[in-house]
């Protein structure tokens, strides 16, 4: 597949190889719910690494960048709520000097897949998440990777936004971070190898 590059912005800091964002909603209501997934993952790989996630000057989420074989790896989780995640890309690209849009990985909650289940690919569909909606209208595409950590869905539709925003208690929080300390592995896959082999890893 060709490699879609950022249209968007000039370079201005030293290159990534690879940049990596978590999706989450901002503030302790949301914390630890399965909307936080892919953000509490990022988080995850952050304390693994023992790398802190700092705000930056004029940017909209918090990152840190480590040192892996590969190069240079930013580690994103936007400060803005999901519906605006996109907002936060655009600096996040130009500080990082990303080029190949394939490079950015988004990781986030999926429920189209089971509870606990990952996906790592390149483009597709948005699955109506709000969050990548904001991210594709941002780069102006969706090819770019995704690590979609599966919650599966609630018994009825008018359950849903109940079911990813409240933070979860008991075996249903165990679970969820059993299910977070997984996509952190899929993701450090990532950092020190190459993607079609992690891709193989976590999908097979």
């Amino acid at each position: 597949m060709a490699l879609r590059r950022s249209r968007n912005h000039g370079r201005s800091g030293a290159e990534s190889a690879l940049v990596i964002v978590g999706l989450a909603n901002p503030g302790s209501e949301y914390a630890g719910s399965r909307h936080n997934v892919g953000g509490d993952a990022v988080r995850m790989v952050c304390e693994r690494r023992s790398a802190t996630l700092k705000l930056e000057s004029r940017q909209r989420c918090l990152s840190a960048t480590i040192t892996t074989s590969q190069g240079l790896v930013t580690l994103a989780v936007p400060t803005t709520f999901m519906n605006e995640s996109g907002a936060a890309i655009p600096p996040l690209l130009k500080r990082t000097s990303l080029v190949e849009l394939s490079h950015l990985v988004i990781a986030h909650d999926e429920l189209d897949l089971e509870p606990g289940r990952l996906q790592l690919r390149v483009g597709g569909g948005l699955a109506g998440h709000n969050g990548l909606r904001s991210v594709a209208q941002v780069v102006g595409t969706n090819d770019f990777a995704r690590l979609r950590i599966g919650i599966g869905r609630p018994a009825r539709k008018e359950q849903v936004t109940d079911y990813v925003l409240h933070p979860l208690v008991g075996k249903s929080q165990k679970s969820h971070l059993e299910h977070v300390a997984a996509a952190a592995d899929a993701l450090e896959l990532l950092l020190d190898g190459d993607f079609a082999e992690a891709q193989r890893q976590v999908n097979g």
